[in-house]
C-alpha cells in the first residue's frame, strides 16, 4: 500500500509553472483557512523537510511586512476566514512582527481562531503574555522528553533537557485557551521504554492537546538525519503506534489519526478537516482551491520581488481532476476518522461507493470501518487507524520531495541558509 500511494502522490504533485499573478477568489457559501508560513528558525532539525531557513533579523523583519502585504492582496479578493494557522519554521521568532500580523488578520478578515506553531524556549512570560488573546492554540514542537534523544537532534543544548521543557509547558498551562505539544516517534534509537516515558510526561504536562507524529523524512535531509539520529525502521512503526494509542487512552481521546485532545477540553484541529479548501501566504505555502493545487515561491528574494510588485508569491500549480479530489477528500476526512457520504454525494454528484468502489473494497477487505447505525457517516475503526498514519506519511512524503525540488533551484545563497551541514548540526 505504502508503496502505491508513494507512486501516486508523485504522479499528483507534477507542478507547472503558475500563470497568474494572484489567485482565484473565494466562492461564495465555501468556508476556507488562511494558513501563513514563516520559515525561519534558530537551528535546523536534522529530520525536518519544510520551507525554513536560519534566522537573520533584518531578512526576516523584511519577511513579515511582505508578509502583510501579501495578506492585503488575499484580502482585497473578497476572502473572509475564521481560522488562522502559523506554520513555520518558528513563527514566535520575532514576537512583535506576529503580533502585529495577528492583528492585522484579525482586522481585515474577522479571524476568531488563531494556531501558532513555537519551540520550547520560547514559552516564556514576555511571550505568552503578547500571545495572550491573540493566539487559542499554541503548539510546542518538543518532538521527545528524552535527553538523548534531544543530544542526537540538536535541540538539548538549545532548548534545554527534558525535564526543563516538561516545566515550561507545565508553567504555561492555562495562560492560552490550548496548548499543544508535537511529539514524534519511531526514532532509530527511541526504544519502548523511551516512548512509554515520554507519554507518561505529555500527560504530567498538562497539555491540552498532542499530536504524535511518525518520524518522516524527504531526500533532501535524509544524509543529515541518517547521520545524526539514524535510519528509520518502518517494521516497528505499528508497534510504537499501537503503544501511543494505548498509553494516551488514560488522559486522552484521539481526534484525528494522530492528534488527541483532553478528556474535558474541546479540540482545535491543526488540520481543520472542514476547511477542506485553505489559502496559503508566505514563501512555500500551499493553497488548495477548487480542486487546484498553487504553490507559493521558495525563494525569499524571488518572494520579495513578487510581493513588492503588487502580486502574490505564486510559483506553480497543479489542477486536480474530479477523481483525484474525490481521493484527497476520501483520505482526508478519514483521517479525521469519518466520512460523510451525504457531503460527498453532494460535493460530486456521485455515491462514495460508486466514485470510489476499488478504495472503499481495499478499506472494507481490510475492516477498517465500524459498523453503526449512521447511513450517513463512514467511521473508521480505531483498530484501524494506523491505515491513515501510513496513507497520510506518504502522502506528506510526496509534498517533501516537492519542496526538495523548489528548495534545489534556490540561489546559492539561500541554499546555503537552508542546508542541514556539518556546521549546522554539529
Amino acid at each position: 500500500m505504502a508503496l502505491v500511494l508513494k507512486n501516486a502522490t508523485r504522479e499528483y504533485l507534477k507542478l507547472k509553472p503558475a500563470q497568474i499573478d494572484v489567485l482565484p477568489g473565494p466562492r461564495p457559501g465555501h468556508k476556507y483557512v488562511l494558513y501563513a508560513h514563516v520559515p525561519f528558525c534558530e537551528s535546523l532539525c536534522p529530520y525536518c523537510s519544510f520551507n525554513r531557513f536560519l534566522f537573520q533579523e533584518d531578512r526576516t523583519r523584511t519577511y513579515f511586512k511582505n508578509l502583510r502585504d501579501e495578506m492585503r492582496l488575499v484580502a482585497g479578493l473578497g476572502y473572509h476566514f475564521e481560522s488562522l494557522y502559523f506554520g513555520g519554521g518558528t513563527p514566535t521568532i520575532l514576537i512583535d512582527e506576529l503580533v502585529e500580523t495577528i492583528d492585522l488578520a484579525k482586522e481585515l478578515f474577522g479571524i476568531q481562531e488563531v494556531s501558532c506553531e513555537t519551540n520550547p524556549n520560547h514559552l516564556t512570560p514576555e511571550i505568552l503574555n503578547q500571545l495572550q488573546g491573540r493566539v487559542d492554540r499554541l503548539s510546542v514542537g518538543v518532538q521527545s522528553f528524552d535527553d538523548g534523544l534531544l543530544k542526537q537532534m540538536s535541540r538539548l543544548s538549545k532548548f534545554g533537557s527534558g525535564d526543563e521543557i516538561l516545566k515550561r509547558i507545565q508553567n504555561s498551562i492555562g495562560i492560552l485557551p490550548s496548548i499543544n505539544v508535537d511529539m514524534i516517534f519511531n526514532f532509530p534509537s527511541q526504544t519502548e521504554e523511551i516512548l512509554r516515558a515520554d507519554i507518561r510526561k505529555v500527560i504530567e504536562s498538562g497539555a491540552n492537546q498532542v499530536t504524535f507524529y511518525p518520524l518522516m523524512s524527504s531526500p533532501s535531509v535524509s544524509f543529515a538525519m541518517d547521520r545524526a539520529i539514524g535510519k528509520v525502521d518502518y517494521s516497528r512503526e505499528q508497534a510504537y503506534y499501537k503503544i501511543v494509542n494505548e498509553e494516551l487512552g488514560a488522559a486522552y481521546r484521539p481526534m484525528s489519526a494522530w492528534t488527541y485532545s483532553r478528556q474535558d477540553t474541546r479540540m482545535i484541529d491543526e488540520y481543520i478537516v472542514e476547511y477542506e479548501e485553505y489559502v496559503g501566504i508566505g514563501s512555500g505555502s500551499f493553497s488548495y482551491l477548487d480542486g487546484e493545487l498553487f504553490v507559493n515561491t521558495f525563494s525569499l528574494g524571488e518572494y520579495d520581488r513578487l510581493v513588492s510588485s503588487g502580486r502574490m508569491g505564486l510559483s506553480a500549480s497543479r489542477r486536480f481532476d474530479t477523481h483525484q479530489q474525490m481521493q484527497y477528500r476520501f483520505m482526508m476526512e478519514l483521517f479525521d476518522l469519518k466520512l460523510n457520504k451525504n457531503q460527498f454525494k453532494k460535493d460530486f454528484n456521485g455515491s462514495l461507493e460508486g466514485s470510489l468502489w476499488i478504495e472503499m473494497l481495499f478499506m472494507r477487505l481490510m475492516g477498517a470501518f465500524q459498523k453503526g447505525t449512521n447511513k450517513d457517516l463512514v467511521r473508521l475503526r480505531r483498530d484501524s487507524s494506523y491505515l491513515m498514519v501510513v496513507m497520510m506519511r506518504e502522502f506528506f512524503a510526496g509534498v517533501n520531495v516537492l519542496r526538495d525540488q523548489a528548495r534545489q533551484a534556490l540561489a546559492p545563497n539561500e541554499r546555503l541558509m537552508c542546508l542541514v551541514n556539518e556546521k549546522v548540526i554539529s
